[in-house]
């Protein structure tokens, strides 16, 4: 891992991808290679010591499990069907390995159980890129599908308060999140997010979004530095609004938000 310098050459990084994630029921386990609880725990204990997982910005580590349980999958068939990680076996693992309870665990942890959100990933090459079109190959590409299934008085969507951002963030998950996830081995890129939007709790932006509705994340970009602070650069759309949002602090750790400064100006490549 090396220092910020990195990090500015993020948006250089611009790849044409294909979406294409099998459409059938979730948990047919005939369309996906079932990962289990071994696997899983496994995947979360070789990351956990890295990062602070009662923060709600861990996208760093979730990243570092997904592509830990790709890796494995790729070794054993490179062409093999997407993953399906269970609510269940996702949420047991993180117990085990932070050592929470179903009282004491973090919301955002305890809402993805309760919704039963499952997972598929999608790491057949042919089905991710289709074209580098300016910047490196990325060492791994996936797509990542999260849903829970339909039911009757099943709400579509639900939302939890980030409160250790400043300011606080409500995030708001809908039944169907879809993103692209990129391994460039010094930075990490989620791209072409859908299903999920935010909105500050506080400030001037935050009265806005009240009255016109929360902003949708489409893309975060984030590095580790050397001593272990995480910067992430996010950018959300809302009409003809565009917002982008600096977060650094120490492994997965939020400290602030913030437009200026040293690690968001690298982040954002000036």
């Amino acid at each position: 891992m090396t220092s910020f310098q990195y990090i500015g050459s993020l948006r250089f990084a611009t790849v044409l991808c294909l979406l294409s994630l099998p459409d059938q029921s979730i948990g047919v386990e005939g369309d996906y290679n079932v990962v289990d609880r071994s696997e899983v725990l496994e995947a979360m204990r070789q990351h956990y010591g890295d990062y602070e997982l009662t923060a709600a910005t861990h996208g760093a580590w979730l990243a570092e499990v997904v592509f830990y349980l790709v890796r494995q999958a790729r070794e054993r068939d490179p062409d093999g069907p997407p993953l399906f990680i269970g609510h269940e076996e996702w949420f047991r693992s993180f117990l085990e390995v932070t050592g929470q309870t179903e009282h004491t665990a973090p919301r955002y942890a305890l809402l993805n159980y309760r919704y039963e959100q499952n997972m598929e990933v999608d790491y057949r090459l042919d089905r991710v890129i289709r074209e580098v079109v300016e910047g490196p190959m990325p060492k791994l590409a996936v797509n990542v599908r999260v849903r829970w299934k339909d039911g009757p008085g099943r709400p579509g969507r639900y939302s939890y308060i980030d409160t250790l951002s400043t300011p606080n963030v409500r995030v708001t998950n809908h039944q169907v999140i879809t993103y692209r996830l990129l391994d460039f081995g010094d930075w990490v890129v989620y791209d072409e997010i859908e299903g999920i939007t935010a909105r500050p709790e506080s400030g001037v932006l935050a009265l806005l979004l009240q009255l016109i509705g929360e902003g949708h994340m489409t893309h975060s970009r984030i590095a580790i530095a050397q001593d272990g602070i995480q910067v992430s650069w996010t950018r959300a759309e809302k009409a003809y609004m565009k917002v982008r949002d600096y977060r650094y602090g120490c492994a997965g750790r939020p400290t602030r938000s913030a437009g200026t400064g040293r690690a968001a100006q690298a982040a954002d490549g000036n």
